[in-house]
């Protein structure tokens, strides 16, 4: 039997991967976030399956039931929302499963900042305006951020900055940034990206805490010039005279067929 991590997308349904729907149709055990994962992915699961909602359980109970299903040779499929690799709590039941040693594997799924960039038809990366995207948070309760991961030090570079977990620090996060990006920079907040009832604030920096005013949890916070989507370079990667392996120019190619 296998514990399949499994990333559940960042709300609508659709937005997870074949693999992700197979497995969970596979397991006639499913854990599954209940305060981030929508309920119709449960509806994949096969008849007769176990649902459990760990949204109230601790990590112990979580693991117990993991270690119930083992020892009678039972998948189980674990979801949680997003993306596994980022803010996803799976690092501490993996160490519990490695010392228990109860094999699993891991299956990725559409990360809350990639759906909130579709939701607002937004490449993060623009040739001239930033060619690097910041995954961060602010420290709340349950961690704390590390000495030198500071919105400070990331603003310092000025690649796109997506914030997580934050939106409850908002007027704080816009004050700490507008020194390093300006009042005039695009910020954006996305609330449930991709859910039915999505909502998108786009406002300068300087004003996007009163825009966003109301807006609480599962929302994601993005700041950077590249928001604004218009006055930026053209790639080189499809440029006429650009040579490349799949589009050989000139006399004498860099890549010859």
């Amino acid at each position: 039997m296998t514990i399949h991590f499994i990333g559940a997308g960042p709300g609508a349904p659709d937005l997870i991967t074949l693999r992700g729907r197979d497995l969970i149709a596979a397991c006639p055990v499913c854990l599954y976030a209940g305060s981030l994962v929508p309920p119709a992915l449960l509806d994949h699961c096969p008849a007769g399956a176990r649902i459990i909602n760990t949204a109230p359980l601790t990590l112990d109970e979580i693991i117990a039931e993991m270690s119930r299903a083992h020892t009678a040779g039972q998948d189980v499929a674990r979801l949680h929302s997003g993306d596994l690799s980022v803010w996803s709590a799976m690092g501490e039941q993996l160490r519990r499963l490695r010392a228990l040693d109860i094999p699993f594997d891991v299956t990725p799924g559409v990360p809350s900042f990639a759906a909130a960039a579709a939701v607002l038809q937004s490449e993060l990366t623009l040739p001239g305006l930033a060619q690097s995207v910041v995954l961060t948070r602010t420290s709340g309760r349950a961690s704390q951020m590390p000495d030198g991961e500071t919105l400070q030090n990331f603003a310092r570079t000025g690649a796109t900055l997506a914030i997580h977990l934050s939106i409850h620090a908002l007027p704080d996060v816009a004050e700490e940034l507008i020194p390093f990006y300006g009042a005039d920079c695009p910020a954006a907040v996305v609330w449930r990206a991709s859910w039915p009832d999505q909502k998108i604030i786009r406002a300068r920096l300087a004003d996007i805490a009163t825009q966003a005013e109301g807006i609480d949890r599962t929302a994601l916070i993005l700041v950077g010039p590249a928001l604004a989507g218009q006055d930026f370079d053209d790639s080189r990667l499809y440029a006429a005279d650009y040579d490349r392996r799949y589009r050989p120019i000139g006399p004498e190619p860099r890549f010859p067929e």
